[in-house]
């Protein structure tokens, strides 16, 4: 028995060795280690065995079991290294060869307008502001003065992670205006920057998604009023939607992180059944904004004695929706190739404000 196990050892460790691929390796372990494998067969034949035999060969067969499994495992993960190292190679692609605009690769209107937007503010001295997507309570609802019995934390608006080892859950985001937060808590005013980025909601139908994606203006310094908002939100509608007279108003509104706060409205027209941005008889909303909530402020250990400024925020998908034609916020997620060919922008088509933003 000893020599019939050190036969079976040996052959299969050379099979193991052998076996150039995940298949035949698979093979090696079906013929060794399988209901009918030849290992298999010697374990099952300790049951015809007495006390004594089974004492002493039981040990080895188990041994020669382990033995051939850990090979074999070996040689797995050896051979699908090789595979994924052959797959880098043959999929390799050279990304220093020029771009050809009709290679069929497009820009998602979401990147294109996020990147008109970063365009148009940087003009007007802003800075690009980021945070995770992931949160603290702190910063997506406390430090924003949203008390807890606010509508807006509630399960069947936010999406909750579970509870961690102290209790507390994480959410993902709801808007960016945890960048603003961040922002002020690490940086002295002034302070001009917008944040852009992706925002989670528990809502699904044709203008709203689970996943949606806003930028939010911040300004903090010493001396800023609504006049200054008023011009910087003119000055950015104007660009965006490129037109050279925009109406708006303003009309009062709440949001627990800015006060006053107010709604935005943009004149529009619906001649030949599309809209017209910048002026007609009709009105459009399209932005939330408002004076920094001085316990914003407090929150952030900025004196509100000192310091003032205004926020606001808007909806980017909306605004391609608006700017570009579609009517199925759902769309922008679908994956569908005939519709990213119809709205998507080619890659020479980088948006800067001596050139102009769009196609």
């Amino acid at each position: 028995m000893q020599d019939q196990i050190s036969e079976q050892k040996k052959a299969a460790i050379a099979a193991i060795s052998n076996a150039a691929a995940l298949d035949a390796l698979d093979e090696v372990r079906v013929a060794t280690l399988g209901k009918k494998g030849s290992i298999s067969g010697l374990m099952k034949g300790l049951g015809g065995m007495t006390p004594e035999q089974r004492t002493e060969f039981g040990p080895l067969l188990n041994s020669l079991k382990n033995e051939v499994a850990d090979a074999i495992s070996q040689r797995k993960a050896v051979l699908e290294m090789s595979a994924l190292e052959d797959r880098l190679v043959s999929e390799r692609l050279d990304i220093s060869l020029p771009v050809s605009e009709h290679s069929g690769g497009y820009i998602h209107p979401i990147s294109q307008v996020m990147d008109e937007i970063a365009e148009i503010f940087a003009a007007l001295d802003f800075d690009v502001a980021e945070g995770p997507d992931l949160e603290d309570d702190f910063y997506n609802f406390t430090a924003l003065n949203i008390p807890l019995e606010h509508p807006a934390r509630q399960m069947h608006d936010t999406f909750y992670l579970k509870p961690d080892e102290n209790g507390e859950r994480k959410v993902l985001r709801t808007h960016t205006s945890p960048v603003q937060i961040r922002t002020m808590i690490n940086q002295k005013p002034p302070i001009r920057i917008i944040a852009p980025g992706r925002t989670y909601r528990s809502d699904s139908d044709a203008t709203h998604t689970p996943m949606f994606h806003q930028v939010e203006g911040l300004v903090i310094d010493k001396s800023t009023h609504l006049g200054h908002l008023k011009g910087c939100l003119e000055a950015f509608i104007k660009a965006f939607f490129e037109v050279d007279e925009v109406k708006m108003r303003f009309r009062p509104s709440y949001f627990p992180f800015t006060e006053p706060s107010m709604e935005v409205d943009i004149g529009c027209s619906w001649e030949g059944g599309t809209v017209k941005i910048g002026t007609g008889n009709d009105w459009l909303e399209i932005l939330g904004c408002g004076m920094v909530n001085p316990k914003v402020l407090e929150a952030c250990d900025l004196d509100p004695t000192v310091y003032q400024g205004f926020a606001f925020g808007c909806g980017i998908d909306r605004l391609a929706m608006l700017k570009y034609g579609m009517n199925d916020l759902r769309s922008f997620f679908d994956a569908d190739g005939r519709w990213i060919k119809h709205y998507g922008f080619s890659a020479f088509d980088v948006p800067t404000i001596a050139r102009g933003l769009s196609r």
